[in-house]
């Protein structure tokens, strides 16, 4: 039996790129961006009453894995990049019908003409993803907190990110973005690194957020491991 799907919006995101996005929601609190529904479900009505959610869950399709497939297993980038584990116990991008999970923060909903459009935060999908389904976070049901999965009972350590002087300079030149420097230290806090990569403080790191191509290099100081943004301009 099959089954076709419509999508009923799609993502306005930070994220231009794989690369850098988080990998899990909720880690970049000022990772933000839009839904914009689609017709025939860009109709008021379809979002009566969701203004009074604080969350969402969002269904979706991993759009720009499609073509490459999946395999039965894959190798979790909180292992390390090394050991392999079954892709339903992962949340591989790679999956047999390319669709993902995610929960965000809604910041508020509006309307423009024939658009609703849905303004969201804490965002780990790139630009154009396809929205599938939207529905409601419900607390009481949806969190859990005995639930376990060893692979990653906590959050991931962040590393410490510094900026150079000319980094320093050019956010000093975007005043209409107030909060540019603390969104890139969230991101690249993450380490979004392959994690077979070793520290190479010649190998220079870049990736687009929002309307800025971010240049960053990898340094160690004594045991730490941190991260120097090296320049930033503008797409």
């Amino acid at each position: 039996m099959k089954f076709e799907i419509t999508p009923i919006g799609y993502v306005t995101s930070c994220f231009k790129e794989k690369f850098a996005t988080p990998r899990q929601p909720g880690l970049v609190s000022l990772a933000t961006g839009q839904i914009k529904l689609q017709a025939p479900f860009n109709h008021p009505d379809t979002v009566d009453g969701l203004i009074d959610c604080s969350h969402l869950w969002l269904q979706f399709i991993f759009h720009q894995c499609r073509e490459q497939g999946w395999k039965n297993k894959v190798r979790p980038p909180r292992l390390g990049g090394n050991k392999k584990m079954g892709v339903f116990a992962t949340r591989a991008t790679h999956r047999p019908n390319a669709l993902g999970l995610s929960v965000v923060k809604l910041d508020n909903i509006t309307f423009e003409k024939s658009d609703v459009i849905l303004h969201v935060s804490g965002l780990d999908l790139i630009d154009g993803t396809p929205i599938m389904d939207i529905k409601p976070y419900i607390p009481y049901s949806d969190s859990l907190p005995d639930a376990q999965y060893p692979f990653a009972q906590l959050a991931p350590n962040t590393l410490n990110v510094q900026f150079s002087h000319d980094a320093k300079l050019s956010i000093a030149t975007q005043s209409h973005k107030p909060h540019l420097q603390q969104f890139i230290q969230q991101v690249l806090s993450q380490d979004p690194r392959p994690a077979f990569h070793e520290v190479d403080e010649n190998r220079v790191y870049g990736a687009k957020l929002e309307e800025y191509d971010v240049s960053w290099v990898y340094k160690k100081s004594l045991d730490e491991v941190y991260i120097e943004v090296m320049a930033i301009k503008l797409l």
